[in-house]
């Protein structure tokens, strides 16, 4: 989800280089020319204010639709063990990705209670992020949003008082 969010969020996959290229090279997948994910970004976007926002899914039938996981089971990695893959090793990019975002969030969208979702509730910013704190009541997207807003009320309340 956390690759979903970073989408959603910035348009592209290079705010994290290093790891998601290893990731990426990992699944045999060779990132998109200029970080050009076409219009994933823009579903992805709206699937999670549609899921945030209590919204019929209709973008996450969409990505299903134009992003078809192709569930499988792999062992890629050499740790013995066998995990679940939603695209083949060397599918371009943009397919790859959007197959994993659309398997995952339609898993969040029928019920994975693992997973949180929230929308920074910081005024002017509007990002994604994925709430992994211990009581899920996460509401912003960075530490520094929440020192924004809470700088602001404080000013807030000071001019008032004054």
């Amino acid at each position: 989800m956390r690759l979903a969010v970073e989408l959603a969020n910035t348009g592209t996959l290079d705010q994290h280089g290093e790891l998601v290229a290893e990731f990426l090279a990992e699944h045999e997948v060779t990132p998109p020319p200029g970080g050009d994910y076409g219009e994933l970004p823009d579903l992805v976007r709206a699937a999670l204010a549609q899921w945030v926002d209590g919204a019929a899914p209709e973008a996450v039938h969409r990505l299903l639709r134009d992003y078809p996981p192709d569930m499988h089971l792999s062992d890629h990695d050499g740790q013995g063990g066998w995990h679940v893959h939603f695209g083949r090793n060397g599918t371009p990019a943009e397919q790859w990705v959007g197959r994993l975002i659309a398997a995952q969030l339609a898993l969040v969208v029928a019920g994975d209670r693992a997973v949180t979702l929230g929308r920074c509730a910081a005024a002017g910013c509007g990002n994604y992020f994925v709430d992994q704190s211990r009581n899920r009541t996460r509401r912003f997207c960075s530490n520094a949003c929440a020192s924004r807003t809470t700088v602001a009320a404080h000013r807030a309340r000071a001019a008032k008082d004054s």
